[in-house]
């Protein structure tokens, strides 16, 4: 058995279906109730001039006795049908055409013999083989006996044939003319959704596996109206391009971000590697020169080129976990991990920072600046004291010697603020933006004295957001701030 798929129709086909379905359904209707009350109405007009052609013919029919004779004798319409049963002459029929009255002939005069016996006196309908439908009705005769009046039925059936072919007509007329006008009517009601399709299927064509991907196609703006719900449609996929064409821009710059983190990571790694095996294959290669000169000046200098390969290598070790750590602290900083939350006096710990900061700066004039009440807050001490001590060592590293470096701890509305201001030669506004990303540079504007792995206020901007607060850093030669807000308990009432 071959099964045969069938194509669904289209919205168009089938809004136009179930319109003009309905409405040739309805003007259906319509035309066979008028025919059906115009009909009666015809029937009942037709049962009057029955009646009233009777009431002519009733006192002519006691002075003749036969049909033909009555109808003769004054002018009937065309098809009155007069059929009389006289006690001398028996049935006589008669017919009006355009020559005037004419004998039944005996099939029809057989027909109606039986309705003219009958003793009720109804209207009827009767079919005589060569004439037609008649309605007829029996009365009673002057002097006894009885006569039949009838006149066609084919004028009623006419004018309802004639009624029925107009209307079918105009219907039909009508119909395409409405097919016509809803096909325009629905095609320029759906020129929005088509475009919606049309964006629809561009963008679904583009390739977005890989590479830097940009959305552009959008729903025209002429075919938007937010009033109609195909123009809440072409909204709704306008935003959700919007939206997907940001979601891959972003995916790009985080791969992009991404790509320079690896790269920037294996070069900070490359260079102590590179210092270990340096200092490795020289202790190596000084301890079998001893061993091939046996000379003490040949053992003592392997021992001393041994024990200096030894120290370097132990810093270079030493720099390896600390920018390992980093990392795996920023890993699971956005993994909302390792922190550890409680009281949190941020004067306090800005006052033991600086004293942290002092031994290892002492060419710099430090200030401290902080309330006489606690300011406090929910928070990790040691991550906060980490935060502290980034920006303090970021300060003391990229400014000159003799440089201002000031700390202030305030409590403002709802938040705990932190300022670390130096005098400094200011942040280049070229990497400004980037200051917080990981593994950032800012040699270019300040002079940067000890090697750093990049990585200590992307660091600060971390644990800051673990914490639910903001940290920023406005610039100008001689005056740079760094401003960290963290969410406070409230004050002590004074």
């Amino acid at each position: 058995m071959i099964t045969r798929l069938r194509h669904p129709w289209t919205l168009q086909a089938r809004l136009m279906t179930a319109v003009i379905g309905m409405v040739a359904f309805i003007l259906v209707m319509i035309g066979i109730s008028t025919s059906a009350i115009l009909s009666q109405v015809l029937v009942v007009n037709l049962e009057a001039s029955v009646n009233e052609t009777a009431s002519s013919i009733q006192p002519r029919a006691a002075f003749s006795s036969s049909a033909e004779n009555v109808l003769e004798s004054t002018r009937f319409l065309d098809g009155t049908l007069l059929v009389m049963n006289s006690p001398s002459s028996g049935f006589t029929g008669a017919v009006v055409d355009a020559d005037g009255p004419r004998a039944l002939t005996d099939d029809d005069l057989g027909q109606i013999t039986q309705t003219l016996q009958a003793t009720e006196f109804t209207t009827k309908t009767v079919n005589l083989p060569n004439l037609g439908e008649y309605l007829v009705r029996t009365y009673a005769a002057p002097g006894g006996g009885a006569f039949l009046v009838g006149l066609p039925l084919s004028n009623v059936t006419g004018t309802i044939g004639a009624i029925l072919t107009t209307v079918a007509l105009v219907t039909a007329g009508g119909l395409l003319l409405l097919a016509v006008i809803i096909a325009i009517v629905i095609r320029l009601g759906l020129r929005p959704l088509r475009a919606v399709a049309e964006t629809a299927t561009r963008v679904a064509s583009m390739r977005m596996e890989e590479g830097d991907v940009s959305i552009t196609e959008r729903v025209p703006a002429d075919q938007v109206d937010a009033h109609t719900e195909i123009g809440q449609v072409g909204t709704a996929l306008n935003t959700l391009l919007d939206r997907v064409d940001a979601s891959l821009g972003a995916r790009q710059r985080n791969e992009e971000l991404m790509r320079r983190f690896v790269a920037d990571a294996s070069h900070e790694l490359r260079t102590p590697l590179a210092s270990i095996r340096g200092f490795s294959e020289l202790s190596l290669r000084a301890m079998r020169q001893a061993q091939d000169d046996e000379s003490r000046q040949r053992v003592a200098l392997a021992v001393e080129t041994t024990e200096q390969s030894l120290e370097r290598i132990q810093a270079q070790s030493v720099r390896m976990t600390r920018l390992v750590e980093d990392l795996l602290l920023l890993a699971r900083l956005d993994e909302g991990q390792e922190l550890v939350y409680g009281s949190v006096d941020l004067t306090r710990l800005a006052v033991e920072a600086v004293g942290d900061a002092r031994p290892a700066g002492p060419e710099h004039a430090w200030t401290i600046d902080v309330p006489d009440r606690p300011v406090e807050l929910a928070g990790d001490a040691s991550r906060l004291h980490q935060v502290v001590a980034n920006l303090l060592a970021n300060a003391r590293t990229h400014t000159p010697a003799g440089s201002e470096i000031a700390v202030s701890v305030a409590h403002e509305g709802d938040h705990a603020v932190l300022r670390v201001h130096d005098n400094g030669p200011g942040i280049d506004p070229s990497v400004a933006s980037q200051l917080f990303e990981r593994f950032a540079r800012a040699d270019r504007s300040r002079d940067r004295k000890t090697g750093g792995t990049g990585l200590g206020l992307s660091i600060a901007r971390a644990i800051v957001d673990a914490h639910h607060g903001t940290i920023s850093v406005r610039s100008t030669p001689g005056d740079t701030t760094f401003e960290v807000r963290l969410p406070a308990k409230p004050a002590d009432p004074a």
